[in-house]
């Protein structure tokens, strides 16, 4: 069965995060004062057949820790 398969991944909290950094200040010389914590990560999309949800969910994270994300540095989220 196909599941749609979406990965968020994000610089670790407390972790220095330059491309964050100069999109916040960007924000705020165009004006949107009100902007604080910015942090920019990669959203990974894909279809994946699997024999259930909990099948996706677990391929899902085996793939996260061996290629999608960088786990020493970077958080993420799954949505299945």
């Amino acid at each position: 069965m196909p599941f749609t398969v979406t990965v968020l991944v994000r610089p670790k909290a407390g972790l220095r995060d330059p491309e964050g950094a100069t999109v916040q200040e960007a924000l705020a010389a165009l004006g949107y004062d009100g902007v604080g914590r910015c942090h920019v990560g990669k959203v990974v999309e894909f279809e994946l057949d699997a024999a259930d949800e909990t099948a996706a969910r677990s391929a899902a994270v085996e793939m996260c820790e061996r290629i999608l994300a960088n786990p020493v540095i970077e958080d993420y989220e799954i949505h299945v």
